[in-house]
């Protein structure tokens, strides 16, 4: 059987990277061309201060909001590390602010690995429409990639309908620190190599839930961290990728961006996995996995959110934490959390915990079968429940690297149990989806049931994204065929 026998529906709509978006970011440079900068720039009359400042606000004041605001809080930086004789006027500091400020195209090479959640906003909308919220993967210069949104709504027959995003990119308007338990800190410094006796002499030291402010008067103030700077660097960057982003909501959430913060992050913040989580009281919140790169090593993430206002980072933890790709089960199952995973590059794997930021347990579920997987197996977002079990997008990567998207089909109550797998893919990259910036890949980071058609935003060839939807029974029953077979069902066991 063939993709088209599925009738999958391919929309013409398309996001594409927008380069007229752009991002404020430091311009960093050696303190002794700082030094120098800063010193030419005071030579400079109030007269000359006010020229240049004004070309300034003529180039780059209709392309941000808040200009000032920026300019002044990166000139306070920058005059924190001078001791200057007498104050400067506001426009002289925002001036030297502009000269240490450079925008960054975020999405100039790619917007793509989408993932969709309904919004948590349902209000004054037609009867059969919903409104979603779409995140994507932006990548700019630097090949650095942070998470953007989108949002809309899709009507009664599945029509999907794209509100129109903003011109404009706009920094949180504050970061504040997030706590780990002293448990999750101990294990990650485990995993990361820096269990020597400096970390542990640290450890020793601190409360039950730490901070970045706990750790840091401790770790700098050892007499022992001269000579154990590499532990005590790396204990430092571990908390500093636990923290809190807060936007207000005069902000569009297209506005909005979760860029690189912490040192773990520098590198990029790459496909972002959300789901719609219901707790044990019945109330909602997002979760979202995603893989933290700092050009060496990755580091596995988990955000958090109520309304995409206010967004918590905090670092995961365990042996079976590792490698990319984990989606979380939209609830608990049995008392635990459940989550997808690929802890050795070519298998999904089966995780539970009774903690959600410490992982212990995993047992492989599903291994390469068919050839459009042979190479490497992996999720797609996070599992759908369905009547008939919980349906899982996968993607499969074959010949010539190859990526396609799959799906199979596990137990409600023992997921475990893999009752189905389709032996082909329901998506392979055709046409112009083949051109891009990875040819020959579709991907995407999950999917949602509306109208009773499956809804997939997807990446194409890591350079935008498209829509395509399947009618809910055509796949189910396709399912159910395979399950008729008996050729499918697996049962994993935790050990």
């Amino acid at each position: 059987m063939s993709e088209s026998l599925l009738n999958v529906e391919r929309y013409p709509l398309i996001i594409k990277p927008d380069t007229h978006r752009v991002l404020f970011r430091p311009f960093h440079l050696g303190n002794e061309r700082m030094v120098l900068i800063v010193n030419r720039l005071l030579t400079l009359t109030e007269e000359e201060v006010e020229h240049e400042l004004s070309q300034v606000f003529q180039e780059f004041r209709h392309r941000h909001q808040a200009v000032e605001a920026y300019l002044d809080r990166r000139a306070k930086e920058i005059l924190s590390h001078f001791n200057l004789p007498q104050e400067l006027s506001p426009l002289h500091q925002l001036l030297i602010g502009a000269y240490f400020t450079h925008e960054y195209a975020l999405e100039a090479a790619a917007l793509f690995n989408p993932s969709i959640v309904w919004h948590p906003d349902q209000n004054n909308l037609p009867e059969g429409c919903r409104r979603f919220i779409i995140s994507l993967r932006a990548t700019g210069e630097g090949h650095i990639s942070s998470i953007v949104f989108r949002s809309g709504f899709v009507d009664q027959n599945c029509g999907i309908w794209l509100d129109g995003h903003s011109r404009y990119v706009t920094p949180p308007n504050s970061y504040t620190e997030a706590h780990l338990t002293l448990d999750v800190f101990k294990k990650k410094i485990h995993e990361l190599g820096l269990d020597d006796g400096f970390a542990s002499s640290i450890a020793s030291r601190l409360p039950e839930e730490v901070s970045y402010s706990d750790v840091y008067p401790v770790v700098k103030e050892d007499p022992n961290y001269p000579t154990h700077r590499v532990a005590g660097d790396g204990i430092l960057a571990l908390m500093k990728a636990n923290y809190e982003v807060h936007y207000s909501d005069d902000r569009a959430l297209s506005e909005r961006i979760l860029f690189p913060y912490s040192p773990n992050e520098m590198n990029g913040m790459e496909d972002a996995r959300f789901v719609e989580f219901t707790e044990d009281d019945g109330s909602k919140v997002y979760y979202a996995t995603y893989t933290a790169y700092n050009g060496r090593v990755i580091f596995p993430q988990l955000l958090e959110t109520r309304d995409f206002m206010d967004f918590r980072v905090k670092t995961m933890a365990g042996d079976v934490v590792k490698n990319k790709g984990m989606a979380l089960f939209p609830r608990k199952i049995n008392g635990k959390y459940v989550m997808l995973g690929r802890q050795d590059g070519e298998n999904i794997y089966l995780m539970e915990t009774d903690n959600l930021y410490f992982w212990e347990t995993s047992q492989l579920l599903l291994a390469p079968k068919y050839p459009w997987e042979f190479v490497q197996l992996g999720n797609c977002g996070s599992p759908i429940e369905t009547p008939e079990g919980w349906l899982v997008l996968s993607h499969g990567v074959g010949a010539m690297r190859k990526y396609c998207i799959g799906v199979f089909l596990l137990d409600l109550d023992n997921p475990q149990k893999v009752l189905a797998r389709l032996p082909y893919p329901i998506l392979t990259p055709e046409g112009e989806e083949r051109e891009g910036y990875v040819p020959n890949v579709v991907y995407t980071c999950g999917a949602v049931v509306h109208a009773d058609r499956l809804l997939i935003p997807y990446a194409m060839s890591d350079y935008s994204t498209g829509f395509a939807t399947i009618a809910m029974e055509d796949l189910m029953e396709a399912l159910r065929k395979e399950i008729a077979l008996g050729k499918n069902a697996e049962v994993a066991e935790f050990q």
